[in-house]
């Protein structure tokens, strides 16, 4: 998490969160659905599973950190 905080400073919604979930219709089904990637990110990474990937795996936090902020009235760049 802590790195997931420290890189919401480059997260960009229209460069990001297309690799992640696309682009959805409402910031609630972004974060709902950034929340089941991480869900299984998380599953994968408890299984010792090989296709883990750490990396993935923050940029997944960040956009989901950046997408709540952003849902409670924040701004996302």
């Amino acid at each position: 998490m802590r790195a997931a905080r420290f890189g919401l400073a480059e997260y960009r919604r229209d460069r990001d969160l297309r690799r992640h979930v696309g682009l959805t219709a409402s910031p609630e089904d972004t974060v709902t659905s950034l929340m089941s990637v991480e869900a299984r990110l998380e599953a994968t990474r408890l299984a010792g599973d090989a296709a883990y990937s750490v990396a993935r795996h923050i940029e997944v936090l960040i956009a989901l950190l950046a997408e709540a902020r952003f849902l409670r009235g924040g701004t996302v760049a």
